[in-house]
Formats: structure tokens, C-alpha cells, sequence
């Protein structure tokens, strides 16, 4: 069996259990099994599997038509031009989860204008946390982009933070992350409160009640800790926000990532004395995606 063939035997595989995307799985599934890449694969649709490697695609194939998702079967995915470690321990880095990211340096970049200084910034003097941290996409992300500037990464999971660090050491940053396993922003002592200039968070915000409408990759195989949160989604959000306003600094940014239904309930927790400059960013399809706020 060649590249074509067993690339058009696995669409149509995963085409018929109703795979999302099941094209593109089917490529990134048999990338990973070659170690290759897409153009090498269209290049060569007439290479031969060797047994083995046909033996191990097409077992990936049958545990994606099962509904384990793509990247637990390749271990990675792609976040900020970045490839990161992915296992059930984490939640899987989405695309509209970059927003946080490009708000986050935009309020910094807009912070340093507004006081008299160049937009653009190294990040030197900054201390910043990714509550939630997870894959620790975010901060490893910030990281890159603000390489003077110091982190914290905090995650009830040790899993995760497990997982995060690995990630954060792939790309070059460890050493100016401090991981933390604790809820929320409580392993930040009270020493370090009004020090952190940056509060960034992609918090579980799916109800309960919601779960069986989800699909079965997302319901069955990520972590639910990362995902669910009281009846409606709303239970981190009160407390993460009064949290963020005893330890940011005067002028500190938090920068949360919403439910497809959440703005409405969060927008009021910070409309309070604390905030100002609260703006919205929504993603690609419409959605309210991102709420920031500034720390009087």
C-alpha cells in the first residue's frame, strides 16, 4: 500500500464515523506515523508503507474514528507558531485561546504609550501569571514574545504543570517561569500581592449542565477539571477576578478568556471600584472571547 492509498482508505474511514475534519486528520495521523511533513507526503503518494508503519496508522485511524482526539494520538499541537506537547492531562490549546495572548501585549504595548515610553517592549521589569496554566501554552507564549519579563504558572493539576514545564523548557523559557501547583492565584503569597502587572487566564467555564451537548472528543477524553466549573460555568470567575485586583499592581491588566455565553455574567464583576478601561475582543466567528480590564 502506498501514500495515496492509504491516505484515501483512512478519509474515507473517518468520513463514515463522522470525524470532524476528518480529512485532515487522516493527514496529520499519517504524517506523524512517516515523521513527515505534508508537502513531503504529496510529494512522494506513491512511497510504500512499510508494514509496521501502515500497522501503527491505521490503529491511530481506528482510535480517531473512536473519538480520541487527533493530538493525544500525535502528542502535539500547534499554538503561536509554536508546536507543544499535548497529553489527557491538558486541555488542548484552540486557536481563539491565542487572543489572550495578542490582547495581553496589546494593553501592555498601549500601558507603555500611555506613560510616555516606546510601544514595544521586552517585557523587562514585568511579572506576569497564567492562572490555569495547563499545556502552559500561554505562558509559554508571552514568554517568547516578552523575553525579559518573569512568570508564573499556576495549575491545580500536578499533572499538567508537569506537562507545562516540558513545554516550557522545549521552547527556552523555564528558567523565568515558576510553576505553582495551587488553585487560582493562591500559591502568590501575600508578600507578592499588588506585584504582578500581568493576570492572564483561559479558567474552566463550561457548565455542567452543558456537557452532554459536547462533542464526544472534548466530553470523553480532555480533563475535566480544565473544563467544567459549577452548573453554568460562572464558579471561578468571582473569585479569580477579586484575587487578580488584591495582586495586581496600580495599572495591572487581567486579560480572562469567556464562555460563548459568559460576557454578560462577568462584565458585571468588573464594573466595580478596582477596574477601569474593561474592553471585549471577539473571535473569528463572532463571539465574545476575551474580557480585559484595568487595576486602578
Amino acid at each position: 500500500m502506498d501514500v495515496r492509498a492509504a491516505l484515501k482508505q483512512a478519509i474515507a474511514q473517518l468520513g463514515e464515523t463522522a470525524v470532524p475534519s476528518h480529512t485532515l486528520a487522516a493527514e496529520l495521523l499519517l504524517m506523524h506515523a512517516l515523521g513527515r511533513g505534508r508537502a513531503w507526503l504529496y510529494a512522494h503518494t506513491e512511497e510504500p508503507l512499510s508494514p509496521e508503519v501502515a500497522a501503527e496508522y491505521f490503529g491511530a485511524v481506528k482510535k480517531r474514528a473512536s473519538g480520541v482526539p487527533t493530538q493525544h494520538l500525535t502528542g502535539k499541537q500547534e499554538f503561536w507558531g509554536l508546536e507543544f506537547e499535548v497529553t489527557p492531562d491538558v486541555l488542548i490549546p484552540r486557536p481563539e485561546t491565542e487572543h489572550l495572548v495578542e490582547v495581553a501585549l496589546d494593553r501592555l504595548g498601549l500601558r507603555e504609550a500611555k506613560n510616555g515610553r516606546s510601544q514595544t517592549t521586552d517585557g523587562a521589569g514585568l511579572e506576569i501569571a497564567d492562572v490555569g496554566a495547563g499545556s502552559g501554552c500561554i505562558a509559554v507564549a508571552l514568554a517568547r514574545e516578552l523575553p525579559q519579563a518573569q512568570f508564573y504558572a499556576t495549575d491545580i493539576s500536578s499533572a499538567a504543570l508537569a506537562v507545562a514545564r516540558r513545554n516550557a523548557e522545549r521552547h527556552g523559557v523555564a528558567s523565568r517561569i515558576r510553576f505553582l501547583e495551587c488553585n487560582l492565584l493562591e500559591g502568590i503569597t501575600h508578600h507578592q500581592s499588588r506585584a504582578l502587572d500581568v493576570i492572564v487566564s483561559n479558567p474552566p467555564y463550561i457548565g455542567l449542565r452543558e456537557r452532554e451537548t459536547l462533542p464526544r472528543e472534548i466530553r470523553e477524553h480532555e480533563p475535566q477539571i480544565a473544563l467544567f466549573t459549577g452548573e453554568d460555568g460562572m464558579a471561578l470567575y468571582p473569585t479569580l477576578i477579586a484575587q487578580s485586583a488584591e495582586r495586581l499592581k496600580p495599572e495591572g491588566i487581567v486579560v480572562l478568556e469567556l464562555g460563548h455565553d459568559s460576557l454578560l455574567k462577568v462584565w458585571p464583576l468588573l464594573e466595580k471600584s478596582e477596574w477601569t478601561n474593561i474592553g471585549v475582543t471577539h473571535d473569528l466567528a463572532g463571539i465574545p472571547r476575551v474580557i480585559a480590564a484595568e487595576r486602578l
